[in-house]
Protein backbone atom coordinates (compact mmCIF):
# COMPACT_ATOMS: atom_id res chain seq x y z
CA UNK A 1 0.00 0.00 0.00
CA UNK A 2 0.86 3.28 -0.47
CA UNK A 3 2.12 5.86 2.54
CA UNK A 4 -0.53 7.96 3.52
CA UNK A 5 1.29 10.98 2.74
CA UNK A 6 1.04 10.06 -0.94
CA UNK A 7 -2.83 10.49 -0.95
CA UNK A 8 -4.26 14.03 -2.36
CA UNK A 9 -7.59 15.09 -2.11
CA UNK A 10 -8.66 17.10 -4.77
CA UNK A 11 -11.79 18.39 -5.76
CA UNK A 12 -14.07 16.88 -8.65
CA UNK A 13 -16.28 18.79 -11.05
CA UNK A 14 -19.57 17.40 -12.12
CA UNK A 15 -20.97 18.62 -15.55
CA UNK A 16 -23.73 20.67 -14.82
CA UNK A 17 -27.16 19.05 -15.20
CA UNK A 18 -25.85 16.00 -15.43
CA UNK A 19 -28.08 13.63 -12.73
CA UNK A 20 -26.16 10.34 -12.84
CA UNK A 21 -23.14 12.19 -11.49
CA UNK A 22 -25.18 13.30 -8.53
CA UNK A 23 -25.83 9.32 -7.75
CA UNK A 24 -22.43 8.36 -7.95
CA UNK A 25 -20.99 11.61 -5.33
CA UNK A 26 -24.06 10.69 -3.03
CA UNK A 27 -22.95 6.79 -2.92
CA UNK A 28 -19.36 7.53 -2.06
CA UNK A 29 -20.28 10.11 0.71
CA UNK A 30 -22.75 8.09 2.06
CA UNK A 31 -19.73 4.92 2.47
CA UNK A 32 -17.62 7.76 4.07
CA UNK A 33 -19.88 8.67 6.59
CA UNK A 34 -21.19 4.82 7.39
CA UNK A 35 -18.05 3.10 7.12
CA UNK A 36 -15.64 6.16 8.92
CA UNK A 37 -16.69 9.38 9.91
CA UNK A 38 -19.94 8.01 11.90
CA UNK A 39 -17.51 5.95 13.92
CA UNK A 40 -14.66 8.64 14.66
CA UNK A 41 -14.43 11.20 16.67
CA UNK A 42 -12.89 14.21 14.75
CA UNK A 43 -11.02 17.14 16.29
CA UNK A 44 -10.19 19.41 13.51
CA UNK A 45 -10.17 20.22 10.05
CA UNK A 46 -6.16 18.84 10.00
CA UNK A 47 -7.71 15.76 11.87
CA UNK A 48 -10.37 15.35 9.59
CA UNK A 49 -8.13 15.72 6.73
CA UNK A 50 -5.81 12.81 7.71
CA UNK A 51 -8.72 10.56 9.01
CA UNK A 52 -10.41 10.78 4.96
CA UNK A 53 -6.37 9.80 3.43
CA UNK A 54 -6.56 7.19 5.16
CA UNK A 55 -10.07 6.10 4.42
CA UNK A 56 -9.12 7.04 0.42
CA UNK A 57 -6.09 4.60 0.85
CA UNK A 58 -8.16 1.88 2.12
CA UNK A 59 -11.69 2.36 0.05
CA UNK A 60 -9.06 2.25 -3.10
CA UNK A 61 -6.19 -0.28 -1.63
CA UNK A 62 -8.01 -2.80 0.26
CA UNK A 63 -11.89 -2.61 0.49
CA UNK A 64 -13.67 -4.82 -2.24
CA UNK A 65 -16.62 -3.53 -4.45
CA UNK A 66 -18.90 -5.70 -5.81
CA UNK A 67 -18.93 -3.85 -9.05
CA UNK A 68 -15.11 -5.07 -9.19
CA UNK A 69 -16.18 -8.69 -8.82
CA UNK A 70 -14.55 -8.32 -4.87
CA UNK A 71 -11.54 -6.22 -6.22
CA UNK A 72 -10.20 -2.89 -4.95
CA UNK A 73 -9.72 -0.02 -7.48
CA UNK A 74 -6.31 -0.63 -7.08
CA UNK A 75 -6.09 -4.16 -7.75
CA UNK A 76 -4.56 -6.69 -5.64
CA UNK A 77 -2.52 -10.17 -6.15
CA UNK A 78 -4.44 -13.43 -5.10
CA UNK A 79 -2.64 -14.58 -2.29
CA UNK A 80 -3.15 -18.85 -1.95
CA UNK A 81 -0.17 -20.37 0.25
CA UNK A 82 0.20 -19.14 3.68
CA UNK A 83 -2.03 -18.56 7.29
CA UNK A 84 -4.28 -15.71 7.37
CA UNK A 85 -3.59 -13.05 9.35
CA UNK A 86 -5.72 -9.50 10.17
CA UNK A 87 -4.27 -6.68 9.74
CA UNK A 88 -6.15 -3.08 11.21
CA UNK A 89 -7.13 -0.38 9.35
CA UNK A 90 -7.98 3.01 10.31
CA UNK A 91 -7.01 2.71 13.69
CA UNK A 92 -8.77 -1.28 14.10
CA UNK A 93 -12.23 0.29 12.57
CA UNK A 94 -11.88 -2.01 9.65
CA UNK A 95 -9.39 -4.78 9.14
CA UNK A 96 -7.86 -6.44 5.76
CA UNK A 97 -6.82 -10.44 5.67
CA UNK A 98 -3.48 -11.01 3.99
CA UNK A 99 -1.98 -14.43 3.93
CA UNK A 100 1.75 -14.71 5.70
CA UNK A 101 4.49 -17.14 5.10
Amino acid sequence: MAAAGHWHLRPTCRAPRSPWQIGHVGRLIGSIRRECIHHVVIFNEAHLRRVLIVYAEYYNCARTHLSLAKDAPIGRLVQTLGSIMSVPLLCGLHHQYIRVA
